[in-house]
């Protein structure tokens, strides 16, 4: 048979996509998110061995924070050491781990259906897993407007 390339007058051959293939993606998805979700464990379990300030036992302590350095206010020092911690976690790669876990998850989702489906025509239940990549995305963006509060952290104004 001879190779029919896009153009030419034989037309474009269309590709099958075999269930196999979705398979390996999601094992591969499902590995990913193993390894994620182990960091991410890691994590958090080391912030639980931080010792806790006694400033960040206030209810809405860290936005009240976090919002006071956005806006440049003066702050307290125990304000602004919760501020330095808050951006240390924040801004820590380990703390991506998160919201990448939950986005490979989703990622798992969706391949594994493609895979169950057979060649047939996707369905909604497809799309519900983009609703978790647009969270863990929404996540991402979060953390990363708090780790760029570290540069404001050098010009923040300290009282007492």
């Amino acid at each position: 048979m001879p190779l029919v390339m896009l153009g030419s007058s034989g037309g474009a051959k269309e590709w099958d996509v075999s269930t196999y293939f979705w398979g390996l993606l999601a094992l591969i998805a499902l590995a990913v998110t193993l390894l994620l979700l182990s960091i991410g464990t890691f994590y958090a379990r080391r912030l639980e061995a931080e010792p806790k300030l006694p400033f960040g036992e206030e209810i809405g302590a860290a936005p009240r924070v976090i919002k006071k350095l956005r806006k440049r206010e003066t702050m307290t020092r125990e304000e602004f050491e919760y501020a330095e911690r808050i951006v240390a976690i924040r801004g820590n790669p380990m703390a991506f781990c998160i919201p990448l876990t939950l986005f490979a998850m989703s990622t798992y989702y969706i391949f594994a259906c493609l895979e169950y489906l057979q060649g047939a025509t996707p369905s909604e239940r497809h799309f519900i897993g983009v609703i978790p990549m647009i969270t863990s995305t929404n996540l991402a963006i979060q953390l990363l407007r708090a780790k760029r509060l570290k540069g404001r952290l050098r010009t923040a104004q300290v009282v007492g």
